[in-house]
C-alpha cells in the first residue's frame, strides 16, 4: 500500500456519522435481543443484562479487528488500520483497548481529530491506529 496523503485520513463528519449509525444499530440489536428473550418464559434479568453488555462491549472491537471497522464505518467509507502497518487491521486486544478509551473519553476523544495531521483521536493514539477513507 502506498503512503497515505493528508486527504486520505477520515474527516470528523465521517467519524461522527459512523458513531451515530453504530449507536442506532446497537439500540436496535439490544431491542431485538430483548424481544427475542420475551418469547421465553421466566428469563432472568441478569441474562438480559449480560446480553446487552456483551453486545455493547464486543460490537466495536470484533468488527474493527475482523473487518477494519464497524457497520457505521462501512457506511461512512472509512476503515481503522494500524498506524505503522496500514495494510493491516488492528488486532482484537488493541481494538478492545481503543473501544474502552473511546467510550470512557466520549466525544472529547473524537473531537481531538482536528488537532493533528493524521486526524487521530486520543483513542487512536492509545491503540496505535489511524482511520482512513476507503477508496
Amino acid at each position: 500500500m502506498q503512503a497515505l496523503t493528508k486527504t486520505d485520513y477520515a474527516i470528523l463528519p465521517d467519524r461522527i456519522k459512523a458513531a451515530i449509525i453504530d449507536a442506532l444499530l446497537l439500540i436496535a440489536a439490544m431491542y431485538a435481543a430483548s424481544e427475542l428473550l420475551n418469547l421465553f418464559d421466566n428469563v432472568p434479568n441478569y441474562v438480559r443484562i449480560v446480553i446487552a453488555v456483551l453486545l455493547f462491549i464486543l460490537y466495536d472491537p470484533l468488527f474493527t479487528s475482523q473487518f477494519g471497522g464497524t457497520i457505521g464505518h462501512s457506511f461512512s467509507n472509512i476503515t481503522v488500520r494500524k498506524d505503522t502497518e496500514r495494510e493491516n487491521y488492528i488486532g482484537f486486544p488493541s481494538a478492545l483497548v481503543r473501544f474502552i478509551f473511546k467510550f470512557t473519553l466520549g466525544w472529547v476523544s473524537l473531537l481531538t481529530v482536528t488537532g493533528n495531521k493524521k486526524k487521530k483521536a486520543v483513542h487512536d493514539y492509545i491503540a496505535n491506529s489511524v482511520v482512513v477513507t476507503d477508496k
